[in-house]
């Protein structure tokens, strides 16, 4: 399911316009990114728990030469499951 798809079927079950929907879905995506930048762990019972973890600055290889690489720091957004959702899947 790609966001389009998701914006239709968000529209179709709760008898919403397909421009309503987006804008209620780019919202809760802007909302989970904007608390992320700002540190702030999201949590949403039943679906999970969305972080940001920091990764430290770091040396690397390229492959193809072999020649030592640095990798800058970096926050990188993580994704845990709650429970639920990992027996829905199951």
């Amino acid at each position: 399911m790609n966001k389009t798809e998701l914006i239709k079927k968000v529209a179709a079950e709760n008898e919403l316009t397909q421009k309503a929907a987006a804008a209620v879905v780019d919202s809760v995506l802007n909302s989970i990114m904007y608390s992320l930048a700002q540190r702030e762990p999201v949590t949403l019972f039943g679906f999970g728990n969305f972080t940001c973890k920091h990764r430290d600055a770091r040396q690397g290889r390229n492959p193809a030469t072999g020649e030592a690489m640095e990798f800058a720091a970096s926050n990188t957004p993580v994704f845990k499951p709650a429970k639920v959702f990992k027996d829905k899947v199951n």
